[in-house]
């Protein structure tokens, strides 16, 4: 249910077309929570039937234009309903977990290589939020909305903070294994 909220969301800051939206979630949204373009414009749909959102009148109506949408009342009350709303955390779901469980069973063949990979890209994740923290909230930047924001990316900077930390971690534990055990993926294993 939260793409829906998501938009909602994307289009009370700034009524967008849903070309320009899924810029904006490419840029900002989509680091926390994603979509494909298909699912933002079949999302937009939904949105306007329901009467949450309207295509904002064009000055020239033409075939192929890009129609550009904002939100109605109705879709501002559902979206301050949906803030103060009651939701449980969700359960992790990653593959990279489940690997290293099935390694316990097969063997960490080739493991600790993915475990380094990871840890690059939670690095260059990382780098990337602290950039947009310097670029787009300087410390004259308080009002409410903007430290709200900068809540959302000081989250995503302590998620990539844990996972390098814990990937250290995974790795000492994999490079401290035993080498003489047979890796199952090796030829002739």
């Amino acid at each position: 249910m939260s793409l829906p909220h998501a938009i909602l969301t994307a289009l009370l800051e700034k009524p967008s077309s849903g070309l320009e939206l899924t810029r904006r979630f490419d840029r900002s949204i989509g680091y926390f929570w994603s979509a494909t373009h298909q699912q933002i414009y079949r999302e937009l749909g939904k949105l306007e039937e329901a009467g949450l959102i309207r295509a904002l009148p064009s000055a020239a109506p033409a075939r192929g234009q890009k129609k550009e949408f904002e939100v109605l009342p109705a879709g501002s009350e559902e979206l301050a309903r949906w803030v103060g709303e009651s939701q449980d955390p969700k359960a992790v779901r990653d593959p990279l977990l489940l690997r290293i469980r099935a390694a316990a069973v097969v063997g960490a063949g080739g493991l600790a290589r993915e475990l380094r990979r990871h840890r690059e890209l939670h690095r260059r994740q990382l780098a990337v939020y602290e950039a947009i923290d310097v670029k787009d909230f300087p410390p004259e930047r308080t009002a409410d909305e903007d430290r709200l924001r900068r809540l959302v990316l000081h989250g995503g900077m302590a998620l990539e903070t844990f996972w390098l930390s814990w990937l250290e971690e995974a790795l000492a534990v994999v490079e401290d294994m035993d080498p003489e055990r047979p890796d199952p993926a090796a030829p002739g294993a």
